[in-house]
């Protein structure tokens, strides 16, 4: 099935209902439809061989999304943070492109490639028909979307989503023409990240508007919550905490708002516990998943999140800390080094199945085994009764001594003291253990806690080998739009320092945001 059928299927049912509000552009849903068809009308005379974005979002992602799928032409969003080196090298790996880009990108673009600014292609594209060589539908197993990974511990990898993958991935999860008629999804993900694409698919399939805000802003998110009676959302962790802070300030209540997903990476639990207690009555979800799983592939409910805050067990209570569990028609697996299937409660790397997983990559190919399966890269366990945790990626081990170290471990440890706000730990060089731990903290505002103090923090509750040999502070910590700790950027800085492992604390330099 083609991701161009969700479109079809919610202008068939719903012409006039509104699809997407971006800046002073509002669609309907056949608005969206006649303006894709342009769209591929505008890619097809191109002659191109993939369609790249450069920018910001908004209505040109959903657009892109289904004009290039019509023109059955696969499409790739593209980092527009990157430098422009690091942009070209992009593009120059995808073959024959068509370059969508927004003005303020143009130069970052450069010359050399087959370019189409922005707003001209949304204007052709009123005015373009399809053309006779348009296939009805893109085969379903060919390529819809190519994503590439963030690269934050290596090159950036191009991973294939093939339109069957999509559509498995919405159709598993999303009940079609489900929402009710004032519901409205603020969209503040990354065009180029999996988020940015699902959301702009699922939310279009279950006939829930669609407001973007192309720059987050807490307090412009804040208000457009207001201004389109905004009912569901989706947030990374710096955006959460930026949010949490402007309800805080204001003391402003959020009465459309009923369901408010989290996820793209770790969410300290103080964070999510204060954000339970200011928005009581909105439902929270934490949603997990990859790039090569299409999004999402364990939910948080937020009758799990209730469950847990009112839990007097352990088992229970530790549940607000997991992703919970697998969405249907997703199977999950956690393998020791070994191969073998382990058991509730023994950490491992994760694996995942289903008609939603990718697992392919341009240039490598399928990495799924003879079964099927696909290797997360991610450390995590199952509990009894299968709710799934995160322990961060398998590239992050620290190996002190010998000792494998799993610094999730320790930053949930650590985050829980009352002086600190946020923190991440990382294994740093070091000639005689081979890596030391080193914890870097972001203080409460007005805290400035005791290095001792917060070792002695983590010595009590863990063994006396996760303690870290050292400490040092930050304003806050290096991410990325997803909310991903930059950890080699913080590995890098810290290996310049070569002193001893003995206990220390040290001042790092503030990094620009």
């Amino acid at each position: 099935m083609s991701i161009s059928l969700l479109l079809e299927m919610a202008a068939d049912t719903d012409p006039d209902r509104t699809a997407l509000v971006s800046d002073e552009l509002r669609l309907s849903t056949a608005e969206l439809s006649a303006l894709a068809d342009g769209g591929a009308g505008v890619i097809a005379a191109s002659g191109a061989q993939h369609v790249a974005y450069v920018g910001t979002g908004g209505a040109m992602l959903p657009l892109l999304l289904f004009a290039s799928a019509r023109a059955a032409i696969p499409v790739t969003p593209l980092n527009y943070r990157l430098s422009a080196e690091g942009l070209r090298a992009l593009l120059d790996r995808l073959p024959d492109p068509l370059v969508v880009v927004d003005d303020e990108y143009r130069d970052a673009v450069g010359d050399g490639y087959r370019t189409i600014g922005s707003a001209q292609f949304l204007t052709t594209a009123r005015d373009e028909q399809p053309g006779p060589d348009i296939p009805v539908f893109a085969d379903p197993d060919s390529v819809g979307v190519v994503l590439f990974t963030s690269g934050t511990t290596s090159k950036p990898k191009a991973v294939e989503l093939s339109h069957t993958n999509l559509t498995s991935y919405i159709m598993g999860t999303v009940e079609f023409a489900s929402a009710e008629p004032d519901d409205a999804a603020l969209i503040c993900v990354p065009p180029y990240h999996i988020a940015g694409v699902s959301a702009a698919l699922s939310n279009l399939y279950a006939g829930r508007k669609m407001v973007y805000l192309r720059h987050f802003d807490a307090q412009k998110w804040v208000q457009l919550v207001s201004d389109e009676g905004v009912t569901s959302a989706t947030v990374v962790p710096t955006m959460l905490d930026r949010i949490v802070s402007v309800l805080e300030a204001t003391n402003t209540a959020l009465p459309t708002l009923r369901t408010l997903a989290y996820g793209g990476s770790k969410v300290p639990l103080p964070l999510v516990r204060k954000a339970l207690s200011l928005l009581p009555d909105v439902g929270f979800v934490n949603a997990y998943g990859l790039t090569e799983t299409s999004s999402t592939i364990a939910v948080l409910t937020p009758d799990d999140h209730r469950a847990a805050l009112a839990a007097s067990d352990d088992a229970a209570l530790r549940r607000l800390g997991s992703v919970g569990q697998p969405v249907p028609g997703v199977e999950v697996q956690v393998r020791g080094e070994d191969g073998t299937v382990l058991g509730p409660g023994e950490p491992g790397e994760l694996f995942v199945r289903g008609e939603q997983v990718s697992g392919k990559y341009t240039d490598i190919g399928s990495v799924l085994d003879e079964q099927g399966w696909f290797p997360t890269k991610d450390v995590a366990y199952l509990d009894e009764q299968g709710y799934l945790f995160i322990g961060g990626r398998s590239d992050d081990t620290i190996i002190r001594g010998g000792e494998n170290i799993a610094p999730a471990e320790i930053e949930d440890v650590l985050v829980e003291h009352p002086h600190v706000r946020d923190c991440a730990v990382v294994g740093a060089d070091d000639p005689q253990w081979g890596q030391i731990i080193v914890a870097v903290v972001v203080a409460r505002q007005g805290a400035e806690p005791d290095p001792e103090e917060l070792r002695a923090h983590v010595r009590s509750q863990l063994r006396g080998s996760r303690t870290p040999d050292r400490v040092v502070f930050r304003d806050e910590l290096p991410t990325n739009a997803t909310g991903k700790v930059l950890r080699r950027e913080l590995v890098s800085e810290l290996n310049q320092d070569r002193s001893p492992a003995e206990p220390a604390v040290q001042q790092a330099p503030a990094q620009p945001a």
